[in-house]
Formats: structure tokens, C-alpha cells, sequence
């Protein structure tokens, strides 16, 4: 049995104006393309489905019984299509992005706000969480695709670049820094330093002491967020370092940042796809504007 598309859709047009001719027009076809489809139709189901007469034409008691299934079908089929060409056309769809908590509070919502203004009917949703946590909720399929630094390799995790950054040195407003145009990682040792736990000073000692024989971070204190050592920072208890993509957010707390030389150390941050894993049309578009956002801005400047 090999029943199309064109054939039901023939059967519904006829059913619907009880007419070959005004079934046709509204298929924009021949009558005789119509009769030859419904004939078809009929010799594939082994069935009559049309009782005509030379004064008129109506449904077989088979065709009325199968009538509001097939118009079912059609409507369904026509559902899926209509769901799929708003997809394509970005008039609807979900996003779901994993980013570290500093990320989500300072990149992240300016690129949504501008995608939003663009496609104002596709829902993203942000999931802010560890930074270490990125990678694995991109593998369980629970975001389409995450943010970060650079992690350990993984098979299973496609890491595309997104942009690499220098560290920058952050004080308050009049500070002994404040004059210089850039800060060297030496002359932090003369202040209290405020840094993050875990591997962000880990792999920043590591770097520092790669590049400097003598060189590497003794911090004051650690905290787990930014946000709490900015607070720090702005109550006169020391300096901080962060990249500058968070420009905005120490502006918020109003406060300096300079770049750190002697060495210039770097950190590189990598969109993280699932390998094998397609994304949405709606997915694929905001990737795309993510990286339009960061090669807009350029480097991120740091200069409130």
C-alpha cells in the first residue's frame, strides 16, 4: 500500500466542498490531476470512498467513517510543519545556556538583551552555577551549550574558543595603583590580595610561577564568588584580580582596574558543545550571536 500526502489531502478537498471542480481550485490543480489522485486513493485502500452521482457527489459510508481521521492526521502533520517553520524562522524556541556565576552576571545578560532585541519570541535561559559544573551539564544534555575557561580535555565535550583575556588588578578609587597605567604582579605584594578559591588561583599560580622563577600569589583571603571580593575590595580591605569581561560589574562597585604585566598572563574561554549533538536553529543562532557580541567588543576594555 502506497498512500501519499497528495492523495489525502485530495480525499479531505473533496469531502469538504462535496466537488471535484472547487476541490480542485483549492488545490491548485487540474480536476482530472484530482480525479486521478482520488482514484488512486481508492484502488491502494481497496475501497470506494466517494458515491457519485451525475447530480452529485458524496461520501461512501466508508469514507465518513474515515473522514475525521484523516482530517486528523493532516491537521497534526500540518501542526508539526507550522511548529518547525516557526523554529527555522525563530519565532519561537528555548536556549539553554550553562555559564560561571561571574559570567552570568556581566557577559552573558548584555548578549541576551541584544539577541532579544532581535528575536524577541526565543526564550533563553541562563543556568548559572560552578564553573567546574559547566562541562558536565552540557554532557547530560541539560543546556544546549556552555561557557567557561579552559578545562581538561574531554572526548565526549567539543571547546570552541570564544576569546582570551589578561588578567587585570582592581582597587578602589584613589588607591596607590590608580596612576599607573598598568600594574606589575609584583607590586601587588605590597597590598592585601583578595582571589577566588579552587582553580582559579590554582592555575594562576601555576602560570605565575612558570613565567617568574620567584613569582606567585600569596593571597590575604580567598572567597568563592567575585562579587564578594569586589565587595572587599571596595571596603578598603585590598585588591583583586579579575579578567576584564566583568568590566561592568566592577564598575558597578566603582571601582579601577589596570592590566598585569611583567608577565602578561592570559586565561582563554571556550564555548562547550556535546560532540555528535546537533543544536536548535534557535541554539545554533544564539551561538552565532555570541560571538558576533565578542568580536564586536574587541578586548573587553577594563577602563570604567
Amino acid at each position: 500500500m502506497n498512500i501519499t500526502l497528495r492523495q489525502l489531502r485530495a480525499f479531505i478537498a473533496v469531502a469538504r466542498s462535496g466537488s471535484f471542480t472547487l476541490a480542485a481550485e483549492s488545490l491548485f490543480i487540474t480536476q482530472s490531476a484530482l480525479s486521478g489522485l482520488i482514484k488512486e486513493l481508492e484502488q491502494s485502500l481497496g475501497v470506494r470512498l466517494f458515491d457519485r452521482s451525475t447530480r452529485r457527489i458524496q461520501l461512501s459510508d466508508i469514507g465518513r467513517g474515515i473522514y475525521p481521521l484523516i482530517d486528523k492526521i493532516l491537521a497534526d502533520l500540518d501542526g508539526v510543519l507550522d511548529e518547525v517553520a516557526n523554529l527555522k524562522a525563530l519565532k519561537k524556541g528555548v536556549v539553554r545556556v550553562a555559564a560561571p556565576q561571574l559570567m552570568a552576571c556581566t557577559l552573558l545578560p548584555e548578549v541576551i538583551a541584544a539577541y532579544r532585541a532581535e528575536h524577541p519570541q526565543v526564550d533563553i535561559r541562563l543556568i548559572d552555577c560552578a564553573v567546574e559544573s559547566v562541562t558536565s551539564r552540557v554532557f547530560s544534555g541539560e543546556v544546549d551549550f556552555g561557557l567557561g575557561p579552559e578545562r581538561d580535555p574531554n572526548s565526549d565535550i567539543d571547546a570552541t574558543p570564544l576569546f582570551e583575556l589578561p588578567f587585570h588588578a582592581v582597587f578602589p578609587p584613589g588607591h596607590a595603583l590608580t596612576a599607573r597605567e598598568t600594574v606589575r604582579w609584583a607590586d601587588l605584594v605590597d597590598h592585601p590580595l583578595i582571589t577566588l578559591q579552587g582553580q582559579f588561583t590554582e592555575r594562576l599560580s601555576v602560570d605565575l610561577h612558570t613565567a617568574m622563577r620567584e613569582g606567585d600569589l600569596d593571597p590575604a583571603t580567598t572567597v568563592t564568588f567575585m562579587s564578594t571580593a569586589l565587595s572587599m575590595v571596595a571596603a578598603g580591605l585590598g585588591v583583586t584580580i579579575c579578567i576584564p569581561y566583568a568590566a561592568s560589574l566592577v564598575r558597578l562597585y566603582r571601582l579601577d582596574m589596570r592590566p598585569l604585566v611583567e608577565p602578561v598572563v592570559t586565561r582563554r574561554f571556550y564555548v562547550f558543545s556535546r560532540n555528535g549533538r546537533s543544536l536548535s536553529p534557535a541554539a545554533q543562532s544564539f551561538r552565532e550571536a555570541l560571538f558576533g557580541y565578542v568580536a564586536r567588543e574587541g578586548a573587553f576594555t577594563g577602563h570604567p
